[in-house]
């Protein structure tokens, strides 16, 4: 297994001074004690990442699934907290922004590792470049089961009735929720499941963004459209399955890594 060190390679470690910005991007871990290898390669990496990296943004679904914050130890992460902890404590910046998974990250989980949660979408500007970050899933239009499941369990409703279930309730529930999730997917084309490039456009144009990037669909790539006659950008990250992806911002700069 390769560590976070030598994947990473630090080419960006070299080309960091004090007043460059160095920034990862990473989504879909998809933590979970049943891929254990996961786990550590995240831990590897966030422990190196400190040493070169100003800030951290991770863009959703880090764990399979999260039952509330007073479940991480049912869910064995306090790992996982305790290493982003340490990262922040030395000096880098970590930002949460909610996927479909782990949506019910809230601010006791902030507490405990020292991140900050943020809103989805939101724009970042970094040396005045407009960087739109999404999770992704809201972008999946075509994905009609996923968007109406989506907006149920986003709603107050949903999420009170969840949190009152006991711990072990609620880790049944998502257990069958992730089971239900799996067994759907395996009837919709990749095509229904990928994002609808008309929701890309007005999400870029509502935000005036540059850039976007996001996860979700766990397919890597870096895309390049014209939109009111301005070139656009779009950076997809994939999971930690059976990669680590990643996408660094360095010196104006964004390189996707896999």
């Amino acid at each position: 297994m390769m560590s976070g060190s030598r994947w990473y390679n630090n080419p960006l470690r070299l080309a960091c001074h004090p007043v460059t910005v160095t920034i990862a991007f990473i989504s879909d871990l998809h933590l979970t004690p049943d891929r254990p290898v996961s786990t550590r390669l995240f831990e590897d990496f966030i422990a190196d990442a400190g040493h070169f990296l100003n800030q951290l943004y991770i863009l959703g679904d880090l764990f399979e699934y999260w039952i509330g914050d007073d479940g991480a130890e049912l869910l064995g992460h306090e790992s996982v907290e305790a290493a982003i902890r340490k990262t922040v404590e030395n000096g880098t910046e970590v930002f949460f922004l909610h996927g479909n998974r782990d949506f019910l990250v809230g601010k006791f989980f902030a507490e405990r590792t020292g991140c900050v949660l943020l809103p989805d979408p939101v724009v970042i500007e970094p040396d005045q470049t407009r960087i739109l970050l999404t999770h992704g899933d809201a972008l999946c239009t075509d994905d009609v089961e996923h968007q109406e499941a989506r907006r149920e369990m986003l709603s107050s409703k949903w999420k009170m009735a969840f949190l009152r279930k006991t711990l072990d309730q609620r880790y049944q529930t998502a257990g069958t929720l992730r089971q239900q999730s799996e067994k759907s997917k395996q009837s919709k084309s990749m095509e229904i499941m990928d994002v609808n490039q008309q929701a890309v456009e007005a999400l870029m144009q509502d935000h005036d963004a540059d850039i976007m990037i996001h996860g979700h669909t766990h397919n890597p790539a870096a895309h390049e459209f014209t939109l009111d006659g301005k070139l656009k950008r779009r950076f997809v990250l994939g999971d930690w399955y059976t990669q680590k992806s990643a996408i660094f911002y360095n010196d104006g700069k964004l390189v996707l890594r896999r």
